[in-house]
């Protein structure tokens, strides 16, 4: 967490915040609890968390909301776990298995091996169950009436994918990829082609850019902050009210 600051100006200027997103929050249920919480209009933020996924997400408020786009370019990096054996509709763990395989033949050396194909410049399909839009729709609303939607393939680029503990059917790694890469896809992508299939079980983000999840202030120390400016308005009030 950032040291407090002498003073905040969340509606004018405006702030930025470094937040570590916690477990079954949506970005946007990250951005409405600091409209809440500091009474604030605009708010945004850059670079979508999936709600199974913790970490940093940026977050301005007032006129830095402007400079969000200027973070989106910068590279992300994850840390990780998936599961070999099993695939589900949405990659992760927000829907049910729906397939299973046998992974006792896969090595460590399998997994490193195949992982080497998904470094670099490479094409990924984004998942039906994602905010991507086709028809000005976001995918998962497709995705949630059971129903498939062709939609165009993006360029990404993977910078490093290493795994860094294996325990099957669990498997650890780290990633360091481009603007708009789906971690899940990749996962799911690399299942196929270890041909056991893998869905994501957990998923971190630890930076973007140069900005670490180490620096970000969780939901409570949003909450403390919220206190504390509340606490310091009513000092101020009583001491400037006339005797």
């Amino acid at each position: 967490m950032e040291p407090v600051k002498q003073t905040w100006d969340f509606e004018e200027t405006g702030e930025f915040l470094l937040v570590d997103k916690p477990m079954d929050w949506s970005s946007f249920d990250v951005v409405k609890k600091i409209k809440v919480l500091f009474k604030v209009r605009r708010v945004g933020h850059a670079g979508t968390l999936d709600p199974k996924a913790t970490g940093l997400l940026i977050v301005c408020t007032g006129r830095k909301t402007k400079t969000l786009d200027s973070f989106q370019l910068e590279e992300k990096e994850y840390t990780g776990s998936f599961e070999l054996g099993a695939r589900t509709p949405s990659f992760d763990s927000e829907t049910q298995v729906f397939e299973t395989k046998d992974f006792a033949g896969v090595s460590l050396a399998d997994v490193e091996q195949a992982i080497q194909k998904f470094t670099g410049r490479i094409w990924q399909t984004p998942p039906m169950y994602s905010a991507a839009k086709i028809d000005g729709k976001p995918l998962y609303r497709y995705a949630r009436k059971g129903k498939s939607v062709e939609r165009p393939a993006k360029e990404i680029e993977i910078f490093g994918f290493q795994v860094t503990g294996f325990t099957p059917p669990f498997v650890e790694f780290k990633v360091v990829c481009s603007k708009g890469t789906y971690i899940r896809t990749l996962v799911e992508d690399l299942g196929i082609d270890l041909g056991c299939g893998c869905t994501l079980r957990s998923l971190r983000r630890t930076r973007i850019g140069s900005y670490k999840v180490e620096d970000a202030m969780s939901i409570n120390d949003l909450i403390e902050l919220r206190q504390t400016l509340e606490s310091s308005q009513q000092q101020h009030y009583e001491v400037s009210e006339p005797a």
